[in-house]
């Protein structure tokens, strides 16, 4: 599929989600959604899923979808020489960081879209300066192709561009995903009140999980 239709696509899909999740009264949290297209396959219902993958980070250790088993997680996509657009998510990302520190069910993961400059050392450094722990939020690198497709599966955006300042074009978007491999909220990590609300999803999906480990 072109790269201008997906990325049409993805924006006009989220768009409505974003719609939907507005029109939920704020004083009655609701579920969240599971973001995505769905199948009934003999009368259950199919949701879509992140599919596997390997990466490597900040430490030079493999990060697969087992290093998130039993927890949720956040996601974004980012490269350390951005001009334009990561320095403000990745202060949002601090933000959830800093909250959700101390919380053991929740992890953070960023994926370089620049594999070829963001080295292991580069990350390495770049999280230091960040002063963050890399047991909690991992920045990983790996194959440039393997990179742009999970961002696909996360609804997210990622496209070398050597016509857009630093060279790629991506969306500023965080993503929520759950220990079922689900996506189940976003936002947009240029914006702070968007950021906000997502916290608080976060929270929902943490009491859900809580609930469904004790239910009754």
């Amino acid at each position: 599929m072109n790269t201008l239709i997906k990325r049409n696509i993805l924006l006009i899909f989220s768009a409505l989600v974003l719609i939907s999740a507005c029109q939920i009264p704020t004083n009655h949290p609701a579920p969240l959604p599971i973001i995505g297209e769905r199948d009934v396959v003999d009368g259950d219902t199919i949701y879509h899923t992140v599919p596997d993958f390997a990466f490597v980070d900040q430490d030079s250790q493999l990060v697969t979808n087992e290093t998130f088993a039993g927890k949720a997680y956040v996601v974004d996509f980012f490269f350390t020489s951005c001009p334009t657009i990561c320095p403000k998510v990745t202060k949002q990302m601090l933000r959830i960081y800093d909250k959700f520190k101390d919380e053991d069910r929740l992890l953070l993961l960023a994926h370089t879209i620049d594999p070829k400059r963001d080295t292991v050392g580069h990350l390495k450094m770049y999280a230091t300066n960040l002063g963050v722990e890399s047991s909690k939020w991992h920045f990983v690198t790996g194959e440039k192709d393997a990179l742009y497709e999970i961002a696909d599966d996360y609804f997210s955006v990622a496209i070398e561009d050597p016509d857009v300042p630093g060279g790629f074009d991506h969306s500023g978007r965080i993503i929520l995903v759950d220990p079922q491999r689900h996506v189940r909220s976003f936002c947009d990590g240029t914006d702070p009140e968007s950021v906000d609300k997502f916290l608080k999803d976060i929270q929902v999906l943490l009491d859900e999980m809580k609930n469904n480990a004790n239910p009754g």
